[in-house]
Order: C-alpha cells, then structure tokens, then sequence
C-alpha cells in the first residue's frame, strides 16, 4: 500500500486534549533556513525563549529551558534530578497524570506514597498536607491542569505543606502553561515541566522546564549522579546558562516556532489570553448542554482549556457507540475531540480549546457538526 504524500494530509480542527492547531506565523519560523545551535545568532533566540517561558512560568531566578521531549520527559527530568534511590515523594493523584508521576518515580527508586482523589474532583489538600506531614519526603508533585479530567487544582495550600518539612514541590504545567496563570515562586515550586503542544499552540516535541534556585541546590548536593545523563540539570545548565557549554544539538527549527508563538503570547498579554479561554469554554459549555451534555466538574475547579463533559444518551446508543460517533465527526467534517481515559473512557468526551483554538469560531464549528449529525 502506498504511503499518502504529507502534502495530501487532511486538514483538522484539533478540539481534542491535544496538540492543538498551530499558527501560519509558527509554522513559518519553523521553516527559517538552519542555523548552527551555537551560532550567536541561534543562541540570542534562546536567550529570548528562556526569557519568555521565564515570564509564563511566574519567575525570576533560577534555571528556565525548553528540552526536546514532550511533557512527559519533561517529569521525567524533574524526577530524574530530585530523587535518587531510596527517597521518599508523595503524589497526589487524581486522574492519568497523577498516576503516571507515581510510575515514574518508582522507576527512579523512590518510596512512592499517593494520596488519591476521585477523578472529576480536586486533590484534597488537606489529605496531602496530613501525608507529607506523615511521611516528610524529599519531594511533593502533583498536576496543576489535570489532561484526563478537566480540573484544576489549587496549589498554594499543598505547596505550603511541603515547604513546611522542606520538601521540594514538582508541579506539572503540562496543559496550564500559556492558558492560565501560573506563578511558581509566588506559590512556593521547585520545579516545573510543561508541552509546546497545548496552550503554547506549537508542534509537539519540547517541553519547558523550570528549576528554582533551591532545586539546583538539591541536583549540586545528590549523593550519586543524575541517573539520565541527558537529563541532568547540572550538565543542561552548561548550554542554557551562561557559558553555552556544548550538550546536544538543540532542535533549532522546534525552537525558532516556540520563538514565535512567544513573542505571540506577549503581543496578545496574558490577561486577555486567559480571558479568551475562558470565553471560549463559556460557549462552549452553553452550546453543548443544550445538547444535551453535563460538564463533569464542578464550576470552581474546571478547566477553561480542557473541557469533561458527559455524553448523553442519544451519542453513547449512537451506531459505533460514542467512539464511532467521534470517528464521524473526524472523518466526515475533519474535527477531532477525545474520548475519555481509565473510568472515565465511554463516559465523558474531552475537548480541548487550546491557544489558537481557543476561539469562538471553533465552538462554532463543533456546535454546528454535532448538531448537523445528532440530527
């Protein structure tokens, strides 16, 4: 069978936990003729990357870098630099994310405690508070914007309980970063990791870490090395401070977009990108349930960009059931939502209004294809 060309690719609203749809002027700075990753010119667009994701992540010291890997390397390079064998983290887990952090850290040799929450709901903070008074790890992680459930989790009050038996926190940004606010000093995290896919509306394949001051400290005073050689941020520091010491060949053109989509952000201001996404989930949520769908969680923790909502009858009953009623939607007007994951697969749809998607237009679009096929 013959491969379709890249060029006859379908087009695709992507409303679904992501990627989401990428911007002309992103996917014209990732085709900028190449430059070498030391060249002065190169290095003075990651200065300015790091500055911006500086600004997105909320602070002001520290080690601020973009890797090449998707989110998930980016918590295993949190994970990887904090924990050495034998150490003690607790993780709240409330939905996929949670759960693979517990994966993750018992990889690293860690003593995993987990403090779970029913998926749909918040992490309860007085819970965690209670275990890592308990338990006093090394580190405390947890999901800011939780992908597989739509909910939003407080942070200040769990990050409070670790810093009091002096933990370091790990706080996934993964699908908050560029959508909501986020302030890890002002909140008191270590450590941060995020995706270009999401709210940053870039392809896939780096992810934006933040070490604070006191989680260099901690990397600079482990008893063995890192065990990711790749990985560790004492090495990565080498190329993203300010020596530019040779580690890897940065992927250039990934990061001429994530330049552009940048300087995209701060052309728009952060206020009303927030206010936008928020904006678009309000229509959504209206247009869906006089459809006939229920939002999932409650309207304090919800999401703007990662929207849970329970499938009505009508859909699950549908012929394919809700997951052929999905594949239509894709296949018949070229517009992509997710199912849902673990207990909630079958019984919510997710759908994504992220970055550039993030907009009326493309609540309008989902609205009038599901009402053409419902019909």
């Amino acid at each position: 069978m013959r491969a379709m060309p890249t060029r006859s690719l379908p087009r695709r609203l992507l409303l679904g936990p992501g990627p989401s749809n990428v911007h002309p002027r992103v996917l014209a700075a990732m085709g900028q003729p190449l430059l070498g990753h030391l060249d002065p010119a190169f290095l003075e667009i990651l200065d300015r990357v790091q500055a911006g994701l500086a600004d997105l992540f909320g602070v002001r010291a520290g080690l601020t870098l973009p890797i090449p890997t998707t989110g998930s390397g980016g918590m295993e390079a949190c994970f990887a630099n904090l924990l050495e064998p034998g150490d003690a983290i607790v993780v709240g887990v409330a939905g996929v994310f949670g759960t693979r952090m517990c994966e993750v850290a018992q990889r690293m040799g860690a003593q995993v405690s987990r403090v779970d929450s029913e998926w749909g709901s918040p992490l309860h903070a007085e819970r965690v508070a209670e275990k890592v008074e308990e338990i006093r790890p090394r580190v405390v992680a947890f999901v800011h914007a939780e992908t597989s459930t739509g909910v939003q989790q407080p942070v200040e009050a769990i990050a409070q309980a670790a810093r009091r038996v002096d933990a370091l926190v790990v706080l996934d940004c993964v699908t908050s970063l560029g959508g909501l606010p986020v302030s890890l000093e002002d909140w008191g995290v270590d450590a941060a990791y995020s995706g270009t896919q999401k709210c940053l509306s870039c392809p896939p394949g780096l992810s934006p870490l933040h070490f604070s001051p006191r989680a260099l400290a901690r990397v600079q005073a482990r008893q063995r090395p890192v065990q990711n050689w790749y990985l560790d941020a004492g090495l990565l520091a080498g190329y993203f401070g300010e020596e530019r010491v040779y580690h890897h060949t940065a992927p250039i053109s990934a990061i001429f977009g994530l330049a552009e989509a940048l300087d995209m952000i701060a052309e728009e201001g952060m206020p009303q990108r927030i206010l936008r996404h928020q904006e678009a989930s309000r229509s959504l949520l209206d247009g869906m349930t006089a459809l006939g769908f229920a939002p999932l969680v409650a309207v304090d923790h919800r999401l703007p960009m990662l929207n849970a909502l329970e499938i009505p009858e009508a859909i699950r009953e549908s012929t394919g059931g809700e997951a052929g009623f999905r594949r239509r939607l894709l296949e018949n007007y070229g517009v992509e939502v997710g199912g849902g994951l673990g207990p909630l697969a079958g019984r919510i749809w997710r759908v994504g209004l992220m970055g550039e998607n993030a907009r009326l237009t493309s609540v309008e679009a989902l609205l009038s294809v599901l009402q053409r096929e419902l019909r």
